[in-house]
């Protein structure tokens, strides 16, 4: 008597990106982004207020903004995806959302690509936003192309979105989140080049200053600015800020964690 035995194909490997469940989790999250206004308005408005108030803090030195202006058309999305991404996925943990997503059939790597897209397509209208009211309403000076500014300003809200991603699985509180601001985004914001020169800096300094990837998000930005094709550089930075984002929404993938210790 012979039995016959059914095997069932194995199971794409837990690395392996799911693009349904990748989909499905963007969406989910923008859903409950709908229902928060608040939020919505810090990541799309903000931006734009800062670059306004800025605008007319120097109404008398109106080159002042053109040299500053460009560059923090770049750190302002960057610092509020930051702040909103860290503490939405820590509350997403600390409620047991988190964990009760992982217990389905949904990788970690489903799910911080799935953060990733949703907030992605919030960087999208914010950097649309933000580059609009700089180029077009409030004057700012640009010799390249504005197409080019706006790419730049997007990557950086993406490298935003990646940190706060990945440090949301260090802080067991939302005040914790918010403290590992001034750690992480703080050092970048003195040592990209916004309030001097990288060479002038000390040779240390400068030398911690090549390794972060705010300090080429300032310099694409600055090409953009000054040149009226896409140089070399430009290339450069854009790059190194793309694979500085994707190396750390892997890491966040990696790290995270399903509740909070």
């Amino acid at each position: 008597m012979s039995t016959t035995r059914t095997t069932t194909p194995p199971s794409a490997p837990p690395s392996a990106l799911n693009i349904s469940r990748v989909l499905a989790t963007a969406a989910r999250v923008l859903r409950q982004l709908r229902h928060d206004p608040r939020t919505i308005a810090l990541m799309l408005l903000v931006p734009c207020l800062m670059l306004l108030l800025l605008r007319y803090v120097f109404d008398g030195s109106p080159r002042v903004f053109d040299n500053i202006g460009a560059s923090l058309l770049g750190i302002f999305p960057l610092i509020t995806m930051f702040l909103v991404t860290s503490i939405a996925t820590l509350r997403e943990r600390t409620s047991g959302t988190l964990e009760r997503l992982l217990a389905m059939p949904l990788g970690k790597g489903d799910l911080i690509a799935g953060y990733a897209l949703a907030f992605g397509a919030i960087a999208i209208v914010q950097s649309a936003l933000a580059t609009g009211l700089a180029v077009w309403f409030l004057g700012l000076d640009v010799v390249g192309s504005p197409w080019l500014l706006l790419l730049v300003a997007l990557l950086d809200a993406l490298l935003g979105t990646a940190l706060g991603l990945f440090v949301s699985a260090f802080a067991a509180s939302e005040f914790q989140a918010v403290q590992f601001m001034p750690a992480v985004i703080f050092p970048q914001l003195l040592l990209c080049g916004l309030f001097t020169a990288r060479h002038n800096m000390h040779p240390v300094l400068e030398g911690i200053s090549d390794a972060l990837p705010m300090s080429y998000a300032v310099d694409g930005m600055n090409e953009v600015l000054m040149h009226a094709d896409m140089t070399t550089a430009f290339v450069r930075d854009v790059l190194i800020v793309t694979g500085c984002a994707l190396l750390v929404l892997a890491l966040g993938a990696a790290t995270l964690r399903r509740r909070t210790a």
